[in-house]
């Protein structure tokens, strides 16, 4: 199956407006200034799926449940592979009626396999997507305080291949970020929106 790939996506947690210059061409009055100045952030989204104590965790439960199921479909897939090569040993000593019967029942099991592959590989997605969900929201609630209490008006995502080119190495908070959620993963352990779910499997 294919290795799934987990992202971690950090949104805009602030808005921000401009005041547009006068239509006139003239200057605008100093009272209204033109631009509101911002306080701004942002998240290495790589790092924070690296370092993040819990993002490993659940990472490597939902990896181990993907090699559990590959190893069962491979199971499968091998004791009908076994079927097969006995019909094609033993098939010119049966009669035309018993030959179409065996060859019926393994198509029938051949379906059946295909059948069970998919299952699995929906089940997958789904675990990884609610993982991908509960981790943002976790993140995102996190920042949203982190932002408050340090005044910042955004924290951005940046990661390899995103919208950031660049950003200045002075707002980048990702270290104190990852420490921050960290401590508060090994204080209070998992998550209120991780506890009992079907990833885990507690």
């Amino acid at each position: 199956m294919k290795k799934a790939t987990y992202i971690l996506a950090i949104g805009i947690l602030g808005l921000a407006s401009c005041q547009p210059k006068s239509m006139s061409g003239e200057n605008s009055d100093e009272s209204t200034p033109s631009k509101i100045d911002l306080s701004l952030a942002y998240v290495n989204s790589d790092s924070l799926a690296t370092h993040y104590k819990y993002f490993e965790e659940v990472s490597k439960k939902l990896e181990d449940k993907r090699a559990k199921y590959e190893k069962e479909f491979a199971n499968r897939a091998s004791g009908l592979q076994k079927q097969i090569e006995d019909y094609q040993r033993t098939a010119q000593n049966m009669t035309i009626a018993q030959a179409r019967a065996v060859e019926e029942d393994l198509t029938r099991k051949q379906q059946n396999l295909q059948q069970y592959q998919q299952s699995l590989t929906q089940e997958l997605l789904k675990e990884e997507a609610k993982l991908n969900k509960e981790l943002y929201d976790t993140v995102a609630e996190y920042l949203k305080k982190y932002g408050k209490s340090h005044n910042l008006d955004m924290i951005f995502k940046h990661s390899t291949g995103g919208e950031i080119w660049y950003g200045d190495s002075t707002m980048d908070i990702t270290t104190e970020v990852i420490e921050g959620l960290n401590k508060e993963y090994e204080t209070k352990g998992k998550p209120e929106t991780f506890k009992a779910d079907s990833i885990t499997g507690k």
